[in-house]
């Protein structure tokens, strides 16, 4: 039986531009705690597929975890202004949650 990775890369080679399937494999590599994968997964999904606005706020909490906070509040910013452009206002109150966390003004029990 295949494991889920190897089913996403499969996929990935019927539709390499699928940024739903680049998301799937990340967020895959983020689970296995693959940071490096994940990191290059999430790089290119913002290079590549900037308009996909799931990346922002997983990328986010990736970097937080790693230490990255300066680098997380910026990715927040800058998917808050593709959500807003897209108008998905979920997206957007999660974003503007995490970034008002990561700069401790918010507490998560708020």
């Amino acid at each position: 039986m295949q494991s889920r990775l190897e089913q996403l890369k499969e996929f990935l080679v019927e539709s390499p531009q699928d940024p739903f399937l680049k998301y799937a494999l990340t967020m895959e590599y983020v689970k296995l705690g693959e940071e490096e994968q994940a990191l290059l997964g999430f790089e290119n999904l913002i290079a590549e597929h900037p308009d996909y606005v799931g990346t922002y706020y997983h990328f986010g909490k990736f970097l937080e975890k790693a230490m990255e906070k300066e680098r997380a509040i910026g990715i927040y910013e800058q998917g808050i202004q593709i959500a807003q452009a897209k108008r998905n206002f979920h997206a957007l109150g999660e974003l503007k949650n995490a970034l008002l966390m990561a700069e401790g003004l918010l507490d998560e029990d708020e």
